[in-house]
């Protein structure tokens, strides 16, 4: 189909007199008021005579045009993560806020110490895929930045007593997003309030789910236990898993390893892509893939592989203290 500025230039060029006038008109314009007799034109003869060429080439672009949108549509990933973001694994796609894509196309075979689970108590491997959304609801914490609402959620189909219940998670991610001195409203940026099914509408949803379901979300092609944001279902994925076993490099700081997972995630609904550690033996980022380790060098074997985030996080050898909050100055 002719683009605007093609569809403007055929009616200009009618305007101008490429109209059909009698052989007095071509033959010099004398304006005799006697026409020569004129055979009566078709539909088509009338057309080719307006427009000449682009008669013919008007079906063509059309043709162009089609192939064009169907090649389109066609060339997505097609990947079930597509939109999303995973803690502390790959960002395939770091295009516009909150829409990185973390998981790499194919399983990966890596070695990586400090990214296996802890051992630790036993939890539900798979839920109903479902949630309910928690009751409850907090003020707005912060005065300045875009104001967003949450809703905290959990995976039906999940045994309380692995995680302390419903309304301890709730009580957790919501005292994380409400920190003032250490959290993302300290930043100035943003401004976060609670909400529940009574409303209004969360902008996303930070969602506690069972490691199965989180690998249906998240992807399953890195061989840890993953957390992820996906933009396009607007929710933050808690990993179960973590929850109850936290990671390696937070050792037996169980607590400070929640925080730091609700932090991560969130900043990922923010827009926010990962970082490495950027001082030797300083606080790491809280947008470094702590999951998996504070070393840089760790970090970056995970993230150059196929399909993975390369380059993100330099293999330099340096290894940061692990950390939870957005402003860890105010500690």
């Amino acid at each position: 189909m002719p683009s605007v500025d093609e569809r403007d230039s055929l009616g200009a060029d009618a305007a101008d007199g490429t109209d059909d006038g009698g052989p007095g008109d071509r033959a010099g314009g004398r304006g005799d008021s006697q026409e020569s007799p004129r055979r009566k034109k078709s539909g088509l003869g009338k057309l080719l005579a307006t427009y000449g060429w682009r008669v013919y080439a008007i079906p063509v672009l059309l043709v162009v045009t089609a192939l064009v949108v169907v090649d389109t549509t066609q060339s997505g990933s097609g990947e079930p993560n597509s939109g999303g973001a995973a803690s502390g694994s790959q960002s395939a796609d770091p295009g516009g806020p909150g829409g990185v894509s973390e998981i790499p196309a194919k399983a990966q075979d890596l070695d990586i110490p400090t990214a296996e689970l802890p051992d630790g108590p036993d939890y539900t491997k798979r839920g109903q895929g479902t949630w309910h959304i928690v009751p409850g609801s907090s003020d707005l914490a912060g005065d300045r930045g875009q104001e967003y609402s949450y809703a905290v959620d959990v995976e039906d189909g999940i045994d309380p007593s692995s995680f302390a219940g419903e309304d301890s998670f709730a009580s957790t991610v919501e005292g994380v997003l409400s920190d003032t001195e250490r959290g993302w409203v300290s930043t100035g940026e943003v401004k976060l309030r609670r909400v529940d099914a009574s409303g209004p509408e969360a902008d996303f949803h930070v969602s506690l789910t069972t490691p199965e379901t989180a690998k249906e979300i998240c992807g399953d092609a890195i061989p840890y236990p993953v957390s992820c944001y996906r933009s396009d279902m607007d929710r933050v994925v808690i990993n179960l898993a973590r929850w109850v076993r936290g990671a390696k490099a937070f050792s037996a700081d169980l607590t400070g390893y929640r925080y730091y997972a609700v932090n991560h995630e969130v900043g990922h609904a923010f827009g926010n892509g990962h970082v490495g550690c950027e001082r030797e033996g300083g606080a790491a980022p809280v947008m470094m893939q702590q999951t998996f380790g504070v070393s840089n060098d760790y970090v970056a074997k995970l993230n150059d592989t196929e399909g993975g985030d390369y380059g993100t996080v330099p293999a330099d050898g340096k290894t940061c203290r692990p950390n939870a909050y957005p402003n860890p100055q105010a500690q």
